[in-house]
């Protein structure tokens, strides 16, 4: 018996052990500056939000026309998807 509970504790302990032991991996040590770096790839010009000067080239008619076909888009709710399933191949 004393021999099965050394084995036990034996096993509890190691499995405590092992469980400590696991470190971060470097995207969990670096997550922040993973994200961020990430980000900032992906914005073409970090620089525009402090850009306050008016956009031009895009005239109203053009930019009104693009907001209301933008906006119908929403007008109704999508159409619920289909499923089809080939009865003929069950069938058999």
């Amino acid at each position: 018996m004393k021999k099965m509970g050394r084995l036990f504790l034996g096993c509890i302990g190691l499995m405590v052990v092992a469980g400590c032991t696991t470190a971060p991996t470097r995207l969990e040590a670096d997550y922040r500056r993973s994200h961020n770096l990430t980000k900032l790839n992906q914005i073409l010009y970090p620089e525009a939000a402090e850009n306050l000067e008016p956009v031009y080239g895009f005239d109203g008619g053009a930019a009104k026309e693009t907001l209301d076909r933008y906006r119908k888009n929403f007008a109704q709710p999508p159409p619920p998807p289909r499923f089809v399933l080939p009865v003929s191949e069950f069938a058999r």
